[in-house]
């Protein structure tokens, strides 16, 4: 009797032909490849108020005492020459800087049953993270824009323009770019600029672009080197300090002109804070030339109504899962001499 080959149902092959393991599993290994998370670094250096309902917050602002020398025997209430102003009180200047919540900003994902059923791995986990990870972004690159207008206020928070009240825009930039060196010096003089207007010491800080944050991790240079009391590694890419400046990078700097697409970068009518000019949000100018930020945790506030939350819900109507991020808050000026912006010419 002729032997016949067995009929083997090939488990791998799709519709009995073609190649046998089209249809089994590719191994993930257990995980995803997901994009490498940015480092989201403004929030805990600024300064933040939680409140429990309302619209607005205030932030007293006080300005600074004088000191002179006293004639003995005078009266410390003795007007100056005569005049009406007092020659040994001081007259200390008070306002208060309002920063209002801003409509409730979302991220949200649905997944429908049927694909989730599908998939051959937990998309879930990954969605909420993402959607999450895209408000925290949001309220970074809203923190940075807020520095780069209070370095650009031309009047301070008292009404006037006495320029020890206000920041600045440093540029010590030779060309379109800045150098090691150049950057250094725009350290020295960041720093130079806060002492003068008696801005505190503690919690000063220097956030670059990636590309000028590696130009100070170069051989040679003194923001590394140790013979010059540079604090920072090339074998860990770090630059830790610089003339009293902690050093950090970000991707949300903003280097585009977005004077005329503020509505759909930063700009919304739900935005109740226009740093920049009114119904701008939290952009509206041109940043071309910018290259980082610079500013004391004093600089800058957010106001938080409802803080970071992510939730899910399953939708029986629509045979799926609805992820949702959200927060309530706004952000706002408070010292415009805590604020100052690196910029190329």
């Amino acid at each position: 009797m002729a032997y016949i080959e067995p009929a083997v149902s090939r488990l791998g092959q799709q519709n009995a032909a073609g190649d046998v393991d089209a249809l089994f599993l590719k191994v993930f290994s257990g995980e995803i490849l997901q994009v490498f998370e940015e480092n989201n670094i403004m929030m805990p250096l600024t300064q933040q108020r939680n409140i429990s309902s309302g619209k607005t917050a205030q932030f007293p602002v006080v300005g600074t005492a004088q000191a002179k020398y006293h004639t003995p025997g005078e009266s410390v209430l003795t007007t100056d020459d005569g005049s009406s102003a007092a020659k040994y009180l001081s007259q200390v200047k008070h306002a208060e800087r309002t920063i209002s919540i801003d409509g409730v900003l979302l991220s949200t994902a649905f997944i429908a049953d049927i694909d989730e059923a599908k998939n051959h791995y937990d998309v879930r986990a990954a969605y909420t993270t993402q959607i999450g990870r895209e408000l925290a972004y949001s309220a970074d690159r809203a923190l940075i824009r807020t520095v780069i207008a209070g370095a650009r206020k031309t009047t301070d928070r008292f009404g006037g323009s006495d320029a020890k009240f206000l920041g600045a825009a440093i540029d010590t930039a030779s060309g379109a770019t800045y150098t090691d060196a150049e950057l250094v010096s725009a350290c020295a003089e960041v720093a130079q600029k806060m002492d003068e207007a008696s801005v505190p010491a503690e919690g000063r800080y220097m956030v670059l672009t990636p590309a000028n944050y590696y130009t100070l991790v170069k051989t040679g240079n003194p923001a590394i080197n140790s013979d010059f009391g540079g604090m920072g590694s090339i074998a860990t890419g770090e630059v830790t300090q610089v003339a009293g400046l902690r050093i950090l990078k970000s991707n949300h700097i903003p280097t585009a002109d977005e004077s005329s697409t503020q509505d759909s970068v930063l700009g919304d009518d739900l935005i109740k804070n226009d740093v920049f000019t009114a119904g701008g949000g939290y952009s509206g100018d041109d940043f071309s030339n910018t290259v980082g930020v610079a500013f004391q945790s004093e600089a800058v506030g957010t106001v938080k109504l409802m803080d970071l939350a992510v939730e899910s819900e399953y939708q029986m109507d629509r045979l799926g899962t609805l992820m949702l991020a959200k927060y309530a808050m706004g952000h706002g000026i408070l010292r415009e001499e805590c604020c100052f912006e690196i910029k190329t010419a």
